[in-house]
């Protein structure tokens, strides 16, 4: 994996293995999503991780709030490995994650990583109790837990003890960055806690959630330099469409710049309440801008002007772009490297040959009154020039042509 040069080192030296993955240290950084469906209905829910595996998504978490849904695990497990999805699956708790742990040891042992929350674990004179359950369960299975704090659902005891100190030294400190201490402080603290009673530290990933961008910003370079661990970055909820992509974009883009973060998730509320994919399609396009992880070929295309009053180039920017997600599974599995391949589609001569020069292959389409014919540069060279009624079907072949004679058979 190559980061760019300007990117801070504030990568923990840590790996924790998840799975058949490891996160952490130099390892990439890993896209997870979550399951929305009813994790008792285990066709729905396999069926689920299985189009967010197969979209991208390389840790898939999935709800477990009671009895139902527990002793659903095992079955989803099944079924997943039967059908070869090797995809590491997360167990998300809350309240309940000590009872559910010790009752279905089976669940227990089956998933690939805990998600708890310290926030909810339980009462002051409940917590210790409760937690130390939960991490001598992982000690015996041998599980990594990620301890994830929500900054709306701050550990109480926590909180209060930060305002009664706040009111007694009459402390300026704003209510906004209490809570962000509060946050901090009950990850850190439950961390510390964890490998207290035993649990190894290359057994603990953690996050600290906020739904603000700039907060999110402040408490995870905060605990960057606090903590060794890996960390897990997303915003606690993005929202819907165009605003969750771009906050969440603000957002990880800054702090994975900075090397903070080991794995990402986009929390989008879908439109669809059955697509989750979209998530994961977010965070592979945050990762590729940051030239930080490709996952499938680039395609740069121009977004149009006067010059370009004919639509073919927003048509044949729209197939290509098509054509590789369809292709890309087999080329996938048969090309070694192919999803940092760079394909222009330009609709005139004013950035158009430049474009396509600085591509793998591009192609450069005429302007409104411009010569009809239509130039395709492979590695800044002119290849070929294209005209009349196959030039879609000619620019495809040259892409696979492309392909076959500069990546290595797998």
């Amino acid at each position: 994996m190559q980061y760019n040069t300007h990117m801070d080192t504030r990568r923990p030296t840590l790996s924790v293995r998840i799975g058949n993955l490891s996160v952490g240290s130099n390892h990439s950084i890993k896209v997870q999503s979550m399951t929305n469906t009813d994790t008792s209905d285990v066709k729905s829910t396999v069926k689920q991780i299985k189009e967010l595996n197969n979209a991208g998504s390389e840790l898939v978490r999935v709800t477990v709030n009671d009895n139902a849904s527990a002793s659903s695990i095992t079955k989803i497990k099944d079924a997943l490995e039967k059908d070869n999805y090797d995809v590491p699956l997360i167990g998300d708790f809350h309240y309940n994650a000590h009872l559910l742990l010790e009752k279905y040891p089976n669940m227990a042992e089956r998933l690939d990583k805990y998600r708890i929350n310290p926030g909810n674990i339980g009462s002051k004179g409940k917590f210790d109790q409760n937690f130390e359950k939960i991490i001598k369960i992982a000690i015996k299975y041998d599980k990594p837990i990620r301890i994830g704090g929500n900054w709306g659902s701050i550990n109480k005891a926590t909180l209060d003890d930060l305002i009664k100190k706040k009111n007694s030294y009459k402390n300026s400190v704003s209510y906004s960055n209490l809570i962000k201490k509060a946050l901090i402080d009950s990850v850190i603290n439950s961390a510390n806690l964890a490998q207290q009673i035993g649990l190894a530290e290359d057994k603990i990933i953690l996050s600290c959630k906020t739904s603000n961008v700039l907060d999110l910003i402040d408490v995870y370079t905060e605990i960057a330099e606090l903590c060794n661990y890996p960390l897990h970055l997303g915003l606690t909820e993005a929202g819907m469409g165009v605003e969750a992509a771009v906050s969440s974009a603000s957002a990880l883009s800054i702090l994975l710049n900075k090397g903070i973060g080991d794995t990402i998730r986009v929390s989008v509320t879908p439109e669809n309440s059955q697509d989750r994919i979209e998530e994961v399609k977010i965070c592979q396009q945050i990762l590729s801008s940051l030239q930080i992880r490709n996952f499938t070929p680039k395609v740069i295309s121009c977004p149009g002007c006067g010059r370009t009053t004919n639509d073919f180039f927003i048509k044949l920017s729209a197939s290509t772009k098509d054509f590789i997600d369809k292709k890309m599974p087999l080329w996938k599995s048969t090309y070694q490297g192919v999803e940092d391949m760079k394909v222009a589609v330009m609709g005139c001569i004013v950035n158009g040959p430049g474009e396509s020069k600085q591509a793998d292959v591009g192609i450069s389409l005429p302007g409104t009154n411009e010569d009809p014919n239509i130039p395709v540069y492979v590695k800044g060279k002119k290849y070929k020039t294209l005209n009349g009624s196959n030039i879609e079907s000619e620019f495809f072949n040259i892409l696979q042509e492309f392909i076959d004679n500069n990546y290595k058979k797998i």
